[in-house]
């Protein structure tokens, strides 16, 4: 356990400096299909392509290698030629910070990805709890809706992100962990002790509204989910929205994904101020398309997220509300303390509130686990992600600092 929170900056991964000429083409979040150009293109004949997708495969996503040559039972040749080409560079971390909780959170810096295009941050936040290790990835830079109680609202929608940028982010998670066979992770990390990886689970609740990127969100799954590589189950991958309803049923039938819903009211009228993405669709259209989501069971229940804002949505007539409109649905409820942001206009509900909150849903039926916040000294907690922290001054960011100072 820290005593303080760490912060460590990366004084060199500038946009200007990745994005320079220079720089090879990374495989690194690569799917088979794109082995298989990347193979073509030196070379490679057709015969001998599905052993070698195979064979670089391993490498990248079961034993993390980060160079060609490392590749041992591949032919010398083949990886010099690999290497010469391109890279297996991640993108590199900005700012890396270790809350007091042992949550880490990562500012990575993307390249731009064609000539002249402005390189852009991320963040990706790990928690790690008992028997598992939550990894939080984004979708999008930035995020195009505007829920007024979350802090990457605040930050317009700049791109959504390739498939190879989400898996790159449970890349660099594993790096830094050293969470990959046959490396033992460092005394910083707090970690699951269960002999297990310390990554189990990914969710999709980073920056950005995952449906709204579905094609590359399912093409990272499907890499991330791979046996042969990351080997993270369908199961233990987690898609959150805020309700973008068309895509719903599509999410389910082309990924298998769990689902989670940024629900946060039960009645219109406040929904429409919380999510303003309700007044295009709103709880009535949700929850029906939740109702028919493919796969949802006792056994694979939606978990509907609800932040508890103080005099806003947390009456005991809300949560009374919500069990009429879940009733007979496969739930579960996600109380989500507060997390305050700069600027924020919002408060936390008392602790008393959230308790009779609960106390309602789970008589009503319902699993209602008040969530732990986590990283809220680091401005990791959910709601909480906004890439300006890159704005943050140089000698601010390279300097351990107190865990109160960004509280």
């Amino acid at each position: 356990m820290h005593e303080d929170m760490i912060v460590s900056v990366d004084m060199d991964a500038s946009p200007a400096r990745l994005s320079g000429a220079a720089i090879k083409p990374s495989l690194a979040g690569c799917d088979r299909d794109g082995l298989a150009a990347a193979l073509t293109s030196v070379g490679v004949p057709a015969r001998a392509l599905k052993m070698r997708i195979e064979q670089l495969w391993h490498w990248i996503y079961h034993r993390g290698v980060s160079d060609f040559l490392a590749m041992s039972n591949v032919a010398k040749d083949l990886r010099v030629a690999l290497a010469n080409a391109f890279s297996l560079a991640r993108p590199p971390v900005a700012v890396r910070q270790v809350s007091v909780d042992g949550t880490r959170k990562w500012l990575l810096r993307l390249p731009g990805r064609f000539a002249g295009e402005v390189g852009h941050d991320i963040e990706c936040v790990y928690i790690p709890e008992e028997g598992r290790g939550t990894l939080c990835v984004s979708s999008q830079v930035g995020c195009t809706l505007t829920c007024s109680f979350c802090h990457t609202g605040t930050q317009k929608l700049v791109r959504n992100l390739t498939a190879a940028e989400i898996v790159t982010q449970v890349m660099v998670a594993r790096d830094d962990l050293l969470d990959w066979p046959g490396l033992v992770a460092g005394d910083e990390a707090i970690v699951p002790r269960d002999g297990g990886r310390y990554i189990t689970n990914i969710v999709f609740m980073g920056m950005g509204e995952p449906l709204y990127n579905l094609d590359a969100v399912s093409e990272a799954m499907a890499t991330i989910s791979d046996g042969e590589g990351l080997s993270i189950g369908r199961r233990r991958i987690t898609v959150s929205t805020s309700g973008v309803v068309p895509m719903i049923p599509r999410l389910g039938a082309d990924t298998g994904a769990m689902l989670a819903i940024s629900l946060h009211a039960t009645t219109d009228e406040v929904r429409d101020r919380l999510v303003p993405l309700n007044r295009k669709y709103p709880i009535a259209e949700l929850l029906a398309a939740c109702a028919a989501y493919p796969g949802a069971s006792n056994a694979r229940r939606i978990t509907y997220e609800y932040v508890m804002l103080k005099d806003v949505n947390d009456s005991p007539e809300d949560a009374r509300r919500l069990l009429r409109l879940l009733d007979g649905m496969p739930a579960k409820i996600n109380l989500i303390p507060f997390n305050p942001w700069p600027g924020t206009l919002h408060q936390c509900s008392d602790w008393p509130t959230i308790e009779r909150f609960s106390e309602i849903i789970f008589a009503g039926g319902y699993a209602s686990p008040v969530r732990t916040p986590r990283g809220r000294d680091i401005l990791a907690a959910c709601g909480q992600l906004r890439s300006e922290t890159a704005k943050l001054k140089i000698a601010d960011r390279h300097q351990p600092v107190s865990a109160t100072s960004l509280s």
